[in-house]
């Protein structure tokens, strides 16, 4: 009976410290931001509801945006954008999984340039992609994400319509920053 009390005390400093050193950092309001800057015109949409997590055991992340989330400014162009572009009755998601290519390993108060290799996939369609960005330790239980990539449109069968060319730029900069806690 002592053996079988020990050993399950075992077993629960086990699980507790496996838990206190876990790599795994999630979030549910991350900020993203695309700049879509044509030759006539130049706008953002935003939100802050990006989800995700990155796992530094494992090196993997996995974040993904609801597209209707975006928000540009203006509500008829957010339509247009959700109705016309991107189709978010059919393709209501963005994501992007990977694998950071650098092993991790930070400090509170420290930074470390990563590079991301996965597939961003938005409107049905899949690529592989890298994303350069900075993951910092701002404390043991909270890391912060920034990153920024570009997107062409035609990549994705992404349409812009020929009477509004100029409105909507082929290449789109997605830029996230998010804050993520154990």
């Amino acid at each position: 009976m002592k053996n079988l009390i020990v050993f399950f005390l075992f077993l629960f400093i086990l699980t507790i410290s496996r838990n206190a050193f876990a790599q795994v950092y999630k979030t549910e309001v991350g900020n993203v931001e695309f700049l879509s800057k044509a030759s006539l015109n130049e706008f953002t949409g935003e939100s802050a509801k990006l989800n995700g997590l990155i796992d530094l055991e494992k090196n993997v992340l996995d974040f993904f945006i609801d597209l209707n989330t975006l928000k540009t400014g203006i509500g008829l162009r957010d339509r247009h954008m959700r109705e016309n572009y991107l189709e978010t009755k059919k393709y209501p998601f963005a994501e992007f999984v990977g694998k950071i290519k650098e092993v991790v390993s930070l400090k509170p108060g420290e930074s470390q340039n990563v590079t991301a290799v996965g597939k961003f996939k938005i409107h049905g369609v899949e690529r592989e992609i890298s994303v350069p960005g900075k993951l910092t330790a701002l404390s043991v239980n909270e890391v912060k994400l920034d990153a920024q990539f570009k997107v062409l449109l035609s990549d994705y069968n992404i349409d812009i319509p020929k009477v509004v060319f100029y409105e909507l730029a082929e290449e789109q900069t997605v830029t996230l920053s998010v804050n993520l806690k154990k």
